[in-house]
């Protein structure tokens, strides 16, 4: 199309895919065939260029992007300075869990443990997005300088075991497995026929009740620390990282390492608040321990940190802390209401009515309640078509904009919290970013028969 019409049409897509480019220019450097795609349509407008002199100014700028998005670094070259990441939950190292979290890209190389059958481990140094395949030649390469190599190299496989004893064989051309592993799973090496006899690690299965640091700490700097290590890890979470998680599903995994810890964090949250009540054997305490957990939940809501707040709810709902009808008895009555009042907030029905009324009220910055924006996300990708008679559906990819900016808004203000320096400050901070849980459902509920018979 020629004429001015035709120019203004040309400068409008030019100025999508030059915005496109200067805000996604990071992730598409870890696409391989992103620079491939850029480069082809930049050819295509040179063609325009030439033709239209008032496109001139814009292609100068979209080469200098284009340039930006091709450039990658060869492994060979890379610094030997470059920063290697430990992967939270897998190393248990104060140092590296009092850092500042960033994000991380599937490029990022990672510090992680894979254990033998035997409970033995080997550490290694990987890509966060490397295949099993990979892992497992750097595991054979470790066990290369072991006293003991031999019958441990032939025909690996990789298993990722859970502390239920559940185990799942990962197939060699698996990637990005490290974010992927629940709570308390571990990576296994081993050979075919030793695959039955893998056992979790002793320290997942054996329960040592007793008083934990939750009964040292104050309601106030546990909120305070959760929600300032929560707001950590959503600050590292890409918008794009939701629409690859719904869209893309296991292809995308590459892409969406930040937003899968972000939610194992919440199922490690809502764990470890069973996990404490049910460790706690006095009944006393164990009422007085509630109290605590619903007086941090409320602190998170005050903080706006949705996340926490409802992770915290739902640990409290767990079935095997709800049915310990006596310690629930022993909870004031004052007590008793307001959390109520959170199970009403935190309930399901009318599409969550309760908490989008809450959520819309407040203003930045906001830590939402991440499972809800993918099931928003979900239903928007499942209930309409992308393509429709070979257009594009831009009613629903408008939709989809729109839920994602709403995530743009909530983090569009820092987090400013009033967290004074205790004595206990980084003792604090360092057991909120760090439990020790039980995500074995039918150990807890152990735990609970237990806890009830010693009551009657």
């Amino acid at each position: 199309m020629e004429g001015p019409e035709g120019l203004g049409q040309k400068q409008a897509c030019l100025a999508m895919l030059l915005h496109f480019l200067d805000t996604y220019q990071g992730l598409l450097q870890e696409e391989e065939g992103a620079g491939h795609i850029i480069k082809d349509l930049y050819l295509l407008i040179m063609k325009d260029e030439s033709l239209y002199q008032g496109l001139r100014e814009d292609t100068l700028r979209l080469h200098q992007l284009v340039e930006t998005v091709e450039l990658k670094i060869p492994e060979e070259s890379q610094p030997p300075s470059k920063q290697v990441k430990p992967l939270f939950r897998h190393f248990r190292r104060i140092d590296s869990c009092l850092q500042t979290r960033v994000a991380f890209r599937g490029s990022d190389e990672i510090f992680c443990r894979v254990y033998m059958p035997d409970h033995s481990y080997v550490t290694i140094r990987s890509r966060l997005s490397a295949s099993v395949q990979d892992i497992l030649g750097s595991v054979t390469e470790k066990l290369q300088y072991s006293e003991e190599p031999a019958g441990r190299e032939d025909s690996l496989i990789l298993v990722a075991v859970a502390s239920s004893g559940e185990k799942v064989l990962l197939q060699p051309t698996e990637d990005c497995v490290f974010t992927t592993l629940g709570i308390n799973s571990h990576l296994f090496a081993c050979t075919r026929d030793s695959y039955e006899a893998l056992v979790p690690l002793p320290e997942e299965i054996q329960v040592s009740p007793g008083d934990t640091e939750i009964h040292r700490v104050e309601p106030e700097d546990v909120a305070n620390h959760l929600t300032a290590f929560h707001w950590e890890l959503f600050r590292c979470v890409h918008e794009l990282e939701f629409v690859d998680y719904v869209f893309h599903g296991e292809r995308g995994r590459r892409e969406t390492a930040n937003l899968e810890l972000l939610l194992q964090r919440c199922s490690e949250v809502t764990h470890w608040v069973a996990t404490e009540v049910l460790l706690c054997e006095a009944p006393g305490k164990r009422a007085q321990l509630l109290k605590k957990f619903i007086k941090i939940a409320a602190l998170c809501k005050q903080n706006q940190d949705l996340l926490s707040f409802y992770a915290v709810v739902m640990g409290l709902d767990n079935a095997a802390v709800s049915r310990l009808r006596l310690t629930w008895e022993k909870l004031p009555g004052k007590f008793k209401n307001l959390f109520r009042k959170f199970e009403n907030l935190t309930d399901p029905c009318r599409n969550h009515k309760s908490y989008r009324e809450v959520i819309s009220k407040m203003k930045p910055p906001v830590i939402p309640f991440m499972p809800l924006i993918l099931k928003d996300l979900t239903f928007l990708h499942e209930g309409s078509k992308t393509l429709v008679d070979g257009l594009v559906n831009i009613e629903k990819l408008h939709s989809v904009a729109e839920k994602v900016r709403t995530i743009r808004k909530y983090r569009s203000r820092p987090l400013c919290l009033d967290m004074e320096a205790s004595p206990h400050h980084l003792q604090t901070k360092a057991y909120v970013r760090q439990f020790q849980v039980i995500d074995n459902q039918n150990l807890l509920f152990e735990l609970s028969y237990k806890l009830e018979a010693n009551s009657q």
